[in-house]
């Protein structure tokens, strides 16, 4: 195609139809065309080779009773949960039945394994899958990045102690390292503490890779050479020199003026100077105040692990009114009522002269001061979301700070899925122990995307040598010289080389763009100027544009 589709926004798409590698059925679902579909198979491959060496390989369905995730209680709470039924009376009429369409296996390997597995001599399990995957996404980003339909790889590993996980996770890890490597990601893609969200309490870790199209930020420190996702990176703030004078307390009227920028605007003063405070309340109804600085927003997460509570929901206007006595935007730690808990971020230490709120509608207070004017607390903890220019607390070194995309993931599952369908072993005691799970995910199709993203140029892909869709491409200029190109292509196939066989009777100048376009990384060149000087062919890289003439056999008994 001449041009990319109007309504494809991200690079990877933009090229992937453009150059037929994808079609387009709908919002966010794609056919995988030939040179694409080889591209995944080769991506998936080289995942199963390495899992292998620490899973074996299973295949579970796509759909489930929902009666596995009754028992699990997620049938309600996950929110990209799909299902299928009839689509017609004529099919709805012949069978009622409705299925969960799976988003991930949890549910359905943990019962298929319990099946199988009885004692500690049994343990540890570790099966993994590649398979389709289907989310109720609100809307898909960046194409493959994140679509309703998808490939994964999920490996599920199952063991009786935390110390026979550990082990275990170890080698998990080269594995994944040794993954990403072999795909060309190895230089660019970190092990990086995340969230484990309502599987745990504990963090999980995600491989991200930099990627300027990356939907998440992550944070490395150069010196630990450790990388964290935005959402819970510790962060010392960015130092503010406040001086020591401590200024005369002062309520400014301003109507209406509740966001920082026009604050900072109003009463002209830089944003470190400012204090931010959001409400919040626990599942049991207790609130909180929690007070960051200015340029700081509140990370949720973190403010859920300082208070040891599963859920945190901010105030409506309603409620803050009967709490501070004052509209949304206008609350402050100063004369709470004694059932609000205030929280201070610990940029807020070293902070004089602050501006707050008042808890009184159009009303800002300028130069607050600790002691003076309102108690210092007994803790500060780091409750902000982290931002460039910040620290990494341990070492003091500022952050690097990259746009990523997360390839793979590793979740503590912990007892949660096993407890939820009775599955113990018995001990060498023939005592009944909990069983303890982990999940291990990679995107296959994530991955394409960001091979995409990450190895193009100008308007064309250069994919690495081991995942394009064939490495070499014979161009024959004539007809004349299809025969001999002919007999190279059946040698080459002969030698298991990856080799494409551009036999069109079209221009060559076409041959020469396609071959650009669709990225094989090496073309072979064959027509009577290369020929007539001894049965020659030209032999043209693509990374690096070298060009080089060659004897064919000789070439041929190199490869």
């Amino acid at each position: 195609m001449k041009e990319a589709p109007a309504w494809e926004v991200s690079i990877n798409a933009q090229l992937l139809i453009r150059w037929w590698f994808i079609h387009k059925e709908m919002a966010w679902v794609y056919s995988f065309l030939p040179l694409w579909l080889r591209v995944l198979n080769k991506i998936e491959n080289i995942i199963r080779k390495h899992m292998d060496t620490i899973g074996t390989e299973i295949y579970m369905p796509c759909l489930s009773p929902r009666e596995n995730r009754e028992k699990t209680k997620r049938i309600d709470s996950v929110d990209v949960l799909m299902k299928t039924s009839g689509a017609n009376s004529v099919s709805y009429n012949k069978c009622t039945n409705e299925y969960i369409l799976n988003p991930t296996h949890e549910d359905v390997v943990t019962p298929l394994v319990q099946q199988y597995t009885a004692s500690y001599k049994d343990l540890p399990v570790a099966v993994y899958q590649i398979q389709s995957k289907f989310r109720n996404e609100a809307r898909a980003k960046s194409w493959l990045l994140r679509g309703r339909e998808f490939r994964m790889k999920d490996l599920y590993s199952f063991h009786a102690s935390d110390e026979d996980f550990d082990a275990y996770y170890e080698k998990a890890k080269v594995v994944y390292s040794d993954i990403f490597k072999e795909l060309g990601l190895g230089d660019d893609t970190y092990l990086t503490i995340a969230s484990g969200w309502d599987f745990t309490e504990k963090h999980s870790h995600e491989f991200q890779t930099v990627c300027d199209a990356g939907e998440d930020v992550i944070y490395i420190d150069k010196k630990s050479n450790v990388a964290y996702n935005q959402e819970v990176a510790p962060a010392l703030a960015s130092a503010y020199e406040y001086g020591k004078d401590q200024w005369v307390l002062e309520d400014i009227y301003g109507e209406n003026v509740v966001s920082v920028e026009k604050l900072c605007k109003f009463l002209d003063l830089p944003v470190q100077q400012t204090v931010k405070t959001m409400l919040y309340k626990d599942q049991d109804g207790k609130v909180y105040a929690a007070a960051v600085r200015g340029d700081y927003a509140v990370n949720e997460l973190k403010l859920k692990k300082v208070l040891g509570v599963a859920s945190l929901e901010l105030l409506n206007d309603e409620e803050i009114l009967s709490y501070t006595w004052a509209e949304r935007g206008y609350a402050w730690i100063v004369n709470l009522p004694d059932t609000i808990t205030p929280v201070y971020d610990d940029a807020l230490e070293s902070m004089v002269n602050m501006e707050t709120g008042t808890n009184k509608t159009h009303y800002h207070t300028i130069n607050v001061n600790r002691e003076r004017d309102l108690p210092r607390p007994e803790e500060f903890y780091d409750i902000k979301d982290a931002k460039a220019g910040d620290r990494e607390p341990q070492t003091g070194e500022e952050y690097g700070v990259e746009s990523a995309c997360e390839v793979g993931n590793i979740f503590p599952l912990e007892t949660r899925f096993p407890d939820s369908f009775g599955f113990t072993f018995t001990d060498s005691e023939n005592k009944h122990q909990k069983v303890v799970m982990w999940s291990y995910g990679i995107g296959p199709s994530r991955v394409m995307w960001v091979l995409v993203e990450k190895y193009h140029d100008n308007k064309w892909i250069t994919w690495p040598e081991n995942v394009a869709p064939f490495t070499h491409v014979i161009i024959a200029i004539g007809d004349k010289w299809g025969e001999r190109a002919e007999e190279v292509y059946q040698e080459l196939q002969k030698k298991n080389i990856d080799v494409c066989l551009d036999d069109r009777n079209v221009w060559p100048g076409f041959k020469f763009k396609d071959a650009e376009l669709i990225g094989y990384p090496t073309q072979i060149v064959i027509w009577n100027k290369t020929l007539e000087q001894g049965d020659m062919c030209e032999v043209i890289e693509r990374k690096t544009g070298e060009k080089n003439m060659k004897k064919i056999e000789e070439y041929i008994s190199s490869l």
